[in-house]
């Protein structure tokens, strides 16, 4: 459930009395419902034609002007006119001050306790913090309370009434906000596509540098391949020469004269005899 969601509830008795009283029962039940617990939205009751017919009596008007500051105004709204208006009860006044501070914090996230007490006219910082308190438990803010530093840290606070008027400058701050919000998509589209285009250059000019390395490794590769090549070529017709070398000697020896050979052959064999014999002889 949202913040202060269930308040418009809380004003349905109020209403429903309204539609059937006028001049002093309306002021009374302006009394009734501005002291009531739970009630911190009043737009609809202030709304009504027998609460408006308050303003044309010079008696009762007061009561009307106490029931539009507690729609939209601040205690600091009261106190200027306090002479002219109805005394408060101690819950109207309660109740005052954490509407006043509803106010505060919806214009600033950050409350110094300081700006709080005079605001809201607190004795004692001990009593402010219990008014702060109060307020989170009512659902009326949501925020912590940072001692140390002295301050209210407001988180979220529930939505008040719009004073006459107001209404034109939220839609002008609206615009303002959708014309900045809508500067700044536009500047963040621009970026990404420009961050996008580089990245894209940059992955081309990657695979253009790895293609170009693939190349001249695969270059390098070949050329030192047809090194090997030619080196085992050479190999080869360095011993296929030296083999053709050496079947040319074996050739030259068979083609020796044989007459020879055999001289050789025949005296060899008359020399054998010869040391037979004289072997025998000894």
């Amino acid at each position: 459930m949202d913040l202060g969601s269930h308040f418009s509830a809380k004003l349905e008795p109020f209403l429903l009395m309204a539609k059937s009283v006028k001049g002093a029962a309306a002021a009374k039940l302006i009394q009734d419902a501005t002291a009531a617990p739970g009630v911190f939205v009043f737009t609809e009751l202030l709304e009504l034609p027998n609460i408006q017919e308050l303003g044309k009596s010079e008696q009762h008007a007061k009561y009307l002007t106490l029931l539009q500051i507690f729609s939209y105004g601040t205690y600091m709204d009261y106190t200027q006119a306090q002479d002219t208006l109805p005394a408060l009860t101690p819950a109207q006044l309660t109740k005052l001050k954490h509407l006043s501070l509803v106010s505060l914090a919806s214009h600033r996230r950050i409350l110094p306790y300081a700006d709080l007490t005079a605001s809201l006219a607190m004795p004692s910082i001990r009593e402010l913090e219990d008014l702060i308190i109060d307020a989170i438990y009512l659902d009326v803010l949501r925020g912590k309370l940072d001692q140390r530093a002295q301050q209210l840290e407001v988180e979220y606070t529930m939505g008040r009434d719009l004073a006459p008027g107001a209404l034109e400058a939220v839609l002008e701050a609206l615009t303002d906000w959708a014309a900045t919000t809508s500067d700044v998509l536009a500047t963040l589209d621009a970026k990404l596509a420009h961050t996008a285009a580089e990245s894209a250059a940059r992955a081309q000019a990657q695979a253009e540098h790895d293609r170009a390395v693939q190349l001249a490794l695969k270059e390098a590769h070949d050329r030192t391949k047809d090194k090997a090549l030619g080196a085992t070529s050479s190999s080869n017709l360095g011993a296929g020469i030296s083999r053709r070398q050496t079947l040319a000697s074996d050739a030259m020896d068979v083609d020796e004269d044989p007459g020879a050979k055999g001289k050789n052959r025949k005296a060899s064999q008359e020399a054998a005899p010869k040391q037979q014999r004289k072997r025998n002889r000894f």
